[in-house]
C-alpha cells in the first residue's frame, strides 16, 4: 500500500562557506577515519583557494528552489527541508524543525547517485542518529530509491556530455575520449556494495545515449592512506596514459557527482586541467546534472512513485529499478579507525 507523506527532506554532505569553517568542517568529515592530519591540512588549502567557500550549499539551495517550483506546478504539495551530514544546516537541526512544524512522515532525497557505505548507508545512519538526538516525536524518514539508471538522470547527463563535445573542433569530436569519473572509495567498501556495477551501468547508458560505444571509468579524490587499496585508476594517471596513446582530446564526465562542488572544481577544473596542460592534452569537462529540468522532474517522479497505488518505476538498461527499502546488510562496511 502507498504511504502518505507530509514533507521532503534533502540530505546532503555539506560544506564550509568561509575560511573559518574549513577546519571544523574537515574535522567533522574525517572524524573516526584513519586520515593523517597532514592530508586534512592539504585538503584545507583546496578550500582556501576558493575563500573557504564550497559551492555545494549554494547548489543545494538552487536545487531546492527548482524543486519547490516543480512541486508547486505539478504536485504533490510538500514542504522541503534540508539537512547535512557535516556542516550547517545539520540533519539534527532539520529534524528538530520538522518535528516542531508537525511533520510526522517524510521522504528523503540523498544527493548521492550510487550505492556505497558513504553514499547511502552512512547517510541512513546519520538520519537515525539525528532522530535519536531529536528524541520523541522525531519524524519517520523513508529514503527514495537510487536513480543511477533513471532516465531523469541519464538523459541530462547525455545533454551535458553532448554540450562538452560541442566545444571540441567538429573534425576531432569522433576521436575524443570519454572519461567518466567518480569518487574513489576503499576496495573493501566497494566489495560490499553495488557501487562499481551501478557506475558502469550509468556510463554505458550515457555512452549509448550519445551513439558511441567507447568509454572509460576512472576515479578521483581518494583520501585514504597509501597502504589502503582504493579504486583505480586515478584520473590523473589516466590522462598521462592518454597522452602516451597520442590522444588529443578528452571529455571528462563527473558522473559520480550531481553538482559542481569542490571535488569537481579543484580535482578536475584545477588539478586535472593543470596536468592536461602540461601534457598538451585538450581536456573538456562536462557539466553535472545540477538543476537540469529533467533531473528536477525525476525527483518529483520518485516522490509520486512512492505515494502511488500503481507506481511507474522508470529505469533504463538491464538492472531494473532499485529497492525502496534497503536490506539490513545493504552497503555494510566497517570503516578503519585511527590506530
Amino acid at each position: 500500500m502507498p504511504e502518505s507523506y507530509d514533507a521532503l527532506l534533502i540530505v546532503s554532505f555539506g560544506g564550509p562557506e568561509k575560511n573559518e569553517d574549513v577546519l571544523p568542517f574537515l574535522e567533522n568529515v574525517l572524524r573516526g577515519r584513519n586520515v593523517p592530519r597532514e592530508r586534512m591540512l592539504a585538503v584545507a588549502e583546496h578550500y582556501y583557494q576558493f575563500n573557504g567557500i564550497s559551492p555545494i550549499n549554494a547548489q543545494n539551495r538552487a536545487l531546492i528552489a527548482a524543486l519547490e517550483q516543480e512541486l508547486a506546478a505539478h504536485g504533490p504539495s510538500l514542504p522541503i527541508y534540508w539537512g547535512n551530514r557535516n556542516w550547517h544546516p545539520l540533519l539534527a537541526d532539520a529534524l528538530q524543525r520538522m518535528r516542531d512544524d508537525g511533520v510526522r512522515r517524510a521522504l528523503a532525497f540523498f544527493t548521492s547517485v550510487f550505492s556505497s557505505y558513504s553514499g547511502c548507508r552512512q547517510y541512513r545512519e546519520n538520519v537515525a542518529e539525528a532522530q535519536a538526538e531529536v528524541g520523541a516525536g522525531a519524524p519517520q524518514i523513508d529514503k527514495l530509491r537510487v536513480f543511477y539508471n533513471h532516465p531523469g538522470f541519464i538523459e541530462p547527463m547525455v545533454d551535458r556530455v553532448r554540450e562538452a563535445l560541442a566545444r571540441i573542433p567538429a573534425e576531432r569530436q569522433a576521436a575524443a575520449q570519454l572519461c567518466f569519473t567518480a569518487h574513489s572509495i576503499p576496495n573493501s567498501m566497494a566489495e560490499t556494495s553495488a557501487y562499481v556495477a551501478q557506475l558502469e551501468e550509468s556510463c554505458r547508458l550515457v555512452t549509448e545515449g550519445l551513439g558511441r560505444d567507447q568509454w572509460r571509468l576512472v576515479y578521483q579524490s581518494r583520501s585514504g592512506p597509501p597502504t589502503q587499496p582504493w579504486l583505480e585508476p586515478d584520473v590523473l594517471d589516466y590522462l598521462r596514459q592518454l597522452k602516451q596513446q597520442h590522444t588529443r582530446d578528452v571529455v571528462v564526465v563527473p558522473i559520480g557527482f550531481i553538482s559542481d562542488h569542490m571535488e569537481v572544481l579543484f580535482d578536475l577544473d584545477t588539478e586535472a586541467q593543470q596536468v592536461a596542460a602540461e601534457l598538451d592534452l585538450n581536456l573538456v569537462r562536462a557539466g553535472t546534472v545540477g538543476t537540469h529540468p529533467r533531473f528536477i522532474t525525476m525527483i518529483r517522479e520518485l516522490i509520486v512513485e512512492r505515494m502511488s497505488d500503481n507506481p511507474v518505476r522508470l529505469a533504463l538498461g538491464s538492472m531494473g529499478p532499485g529497492h525502496d527499502v534497503c536490506p539490513l546488510d545493504c552497503c555494510v562496511y566497517t570503516p578503519r579507525r585511527p590506530q
